[in-house]
């Protein structure tokens, strides 16, 4: 008996070393597993995250989803999808959160203003940018003369873009800083001069207008009595919201007449002013030449990125 008992003895004992190694095999798996799940679910969350966030960018748009302009480069094909993004904005975003410091009510009407600024002209300015901010447009100033220490007293100056560059013109900020990828974001870019008076302007009553009538390229009107009118066709209509042609029969250079169908007879818009679409901004920043200046002579062409059909859309609205 005594020996029987001796032999059943290390078979218990190897049979619990089996149970043990059995059972810490299923903890190891069921760890595994927890892991595993945690980090799908993680996953999860990240990409109905990023699922969530673009359906909130496409519905920003008020016109849609903004027009992606293809690249030169055909490197990127390599890259994971959904990675890619070839657009940008101008928007002001804070380091501690992933989305505009504006809100969302904003992005319900997406323009910019863009205004090449020195520091004599302050004040003017200043009047002319509290006007757009009331109407939510995103703002960038382009300090010609260096002096930009000068502005930050403002109450706004922290809520726009500003750039330097000394002695450079509207035309060589617009060609380097307003690429149509980089402003794909906004329906209308106001690329103005900086001592134009806004005070009996309106910015979402200008913007109704062009839209309502499918203006690509157009102008507010100047008032009557402004020192600084150089053609006719500027000059505001009391009779009309917008006009396209002007008729001029004095003895001058220019003389308008039924006749007279290019510019700055019919279908002008002067430098000083233009407000273009999305899709005329493309056409016009590959216009501008990487050398150009001043601008003198491209008001002249620029009805080339207005065409839609034989109608030139260039045209003066009455403010």
């Amino acid at each position: 008996m005594t020996s029987i008992k001796s032999l059943r003895w290390p078979m218990r004992k190897k049979s619990g070393l089996s149970d043990v190694r059995k059972s810490s095999f299923k903890t190891k798996q069921l760890s595994f597993l927890a892991v595993f799940c945690t980090i799908m679910f993680i996953m999860y969350r990240i990409t109905k995250y990023q699922y969530h966030q673009e359906e909130i960018d496409k519905k920003s748009s008020s016109w849609g989803e903004p027009k992606v302009y293809p690249t030169t480069s055909g490197n990127l094909k390599g890259l994971p999808q959904g990675i890619v993004h070839a657009n940008s904005d101008l928007e002001l975003k804070p380091s501690w959160s992933t989305s505009s410091s504006r809100s969302k009510a904003v992005f319900s009407n997406r323009n910019l203003l863009a205004v090449p600024v020195g520091i004599k002209q302050k004040h003017n300015v200043d009047v002319m940018v509290q006007k757009f901010l009331q109407e939510n447009f995103t703002i960038i100033l382009f300090h010609y003369d260096g002096e930009v220490d000068g502005w930050w007293n403002l109450d706004w100056s922290s809520n726009v873009i500003q750039i330097v560059a000394r002695n450079q013109t509207k035309w060589w900020f617009a060609k380097r800083f307003l690429h149509p990828n980089i402003v794909s974001i906004y329906d209308f870019i106001f690329l103005w001069d900086e001592d134009l008076g806004v005070e009996h302007f309106s910015p979402s009553r200008y913007i109704e207008i062009i839209k309502q009538e499918g203006l690509e390229i157009s102008q507010p009107a100047l008032d009557p009595h402004s020192t600084e009118i150089h053609h006719r066709i500027t000059i505001r209509s009391i009779t009309k919201k917008f006009h396209r042609r002007v008729y001029e029969r004095r003895k001058r250079r220019a003389r308008c007449s039924d006749s007279s169908e290019e510019p700055p007879c019919t279908g002008f818009v002067e430098g000083m002013a233009p407000v273009f679409s999305r899709s005329a901004w493309y056409c016009t920043w590959h216009l501008i030449q990487n050398d150009l200046v001043h601008g003198w002579g491209l008001d002249l062409k620029l009805g080339y990125c207005a065409q839609v059909s034989k109608l030139q859309k260039t045209t003066m609205v009455k403010f």
